[in-house]
């Protein structure tokens, strides 16, 4: 399966690295900007889109990555999204589904009652959407919770 794995450097990196053991057993490009965690990526041999640094509230950057992301899931035909957060999922994940690729969202583990801006934005888009806390699977009824990732 060819996955397009999305996530800002920092925590949503960390646990989207968390997630090795599934997406190492498949074709995989990673979408991110630079930053001294994420840099590791390309030492490691792995394919990497390096997009504009944005956060989940700067809306000229969301449009300038969306425009990006359109082009890069074009260009890489990924069959699966998945994105740890923040910012950069919702353009992307507007993208993919604008292009029929299949999304899920893993919200991050510090959201323990309450989805993050960026997953409430992308709630009603993704296939599939992941708490890491039961209290936040039952105001959110279509995300999931199946354990803690980091």
């Amino acid at each position: 399966m060819k996955l397009l794995l999305v996530c800002n450097p920092g925590g949503h990196f960390a646990t989207m690295y968390a997630l090795r053991k599934f997406w190492s057993q498949h074709s995989r490009t990673w979408v991110t900007y630079r930053h001294f965690d994420t840099l590791e990526l390309e030492n490691q041999g792995e394919v990497v889109c390096w997009v504009l640094k944005q956060e989940a509230r700067e809306g000229l950057r969301a449009l300038i990555n969306f425009v990006q992301a359109i082009g890069i899931i074009w260009r890489k035909r990924p069959e699966l999204l998945i994105s740890t957060g923040a910012g950069l999922a919702v353009p992307f994940i507007a993208a993919a589904k604008l292009l029929g690729v299949r999304t899920v969202f893993i919200e991050s583990i510090s959201r323990t009652r309450e989805l993050s801006l960026s997953g409430k934005l992308v709630y009603p888009l993704v296939d599939e959407l992941y708490v890491q806390w039961p209290e936040c699977r039952k105001r959110y009824p279509r995300s999931q919770y199946r354990g803690v990732v980091l």
